[in-house]
């Protein structure tokens, strides 16, 4: 891998049962879940991102307990993860930042736990694009019932859906991040 790798949590825009946009509430979990992951895999950093400000002072909230609270004295090691988490009112907002960072907007790489009407990519094959391109990457994960349709039109690539054993497929959101990341970084 040569561009360096982000992820983010999407509350906005995500979608319903019947496919409409909705916003989703943040979880305390996930935000410190996803945020051990990247770090275990090597991400460059963790984005949560909502359009509701009351929702981003939650995570900000989460991130000073464990970054300077009672949280960064007893679990040192979730004070590193969380350093590299930045609560963020869009996914353009994610983008721009990362740009402004390297010089070069992210590819957007999204995951879809339904398959969709686009080419979608293996793991292997989203593993090797990783491991070839410059560029850095945005890879997104939905909320709710998954990201609205006006994501996954505008992303660079699309990941195959996770599959389980069976017809039941409703993993959380940080169990598909942490097989995603293990998936697409973990040494071969």
């Amino acid at each position: 891998m040569t561009g360096p790798v982000y992820c983010a949590l999407v509350h906005h825009p995500v979608r319903d049962r019947e496919g409409h946009p909705l916003t989703s509430a943040i979880t305390n979990v996930d935000v410190h879940d996803i945020a051990r992951s990247a770090r275990t895999f090597g991400l460059a950093g963790y984005f949560v991102v909502s359009p509701i400000a009351a929702q981003r002072l939650v995570v900000d909230r989460i991130l000073d307990h464990w970054r300077t609270g009672a949280g960064a004295r007893r679990v040192p090691e979730r004070t590193d993860a969380l350093s590299r988490c930045h609560p963020v009112a869009s996914i353009e907002e994610a983008a721009q930042r990362i740009e402004a960072e390297h010089g070069a907007g992210p590819e957007w790489i999204v995951t879809e736990a339904r398959p969709v009407d686009r080419t979608i990519v293996s793991y292997a094959e989203a593993r090797a694009h990783l491991a070839r391109t410059s560029r850095p990457a945005l890879i997104l994960f939905g909320t709710a019932h998954g990201l609205h349709a006006s994501v996954l039109a505008r992303a660079d690539v699309v990941i195959a859906p996770i599959e389980g054993v069976g017809a039941y497929n409703h993993l959380s959101v940080r169990a598909a991040a942490a097989i995603t990341f293990d998936r697409l970084f973990a040494p071969a």
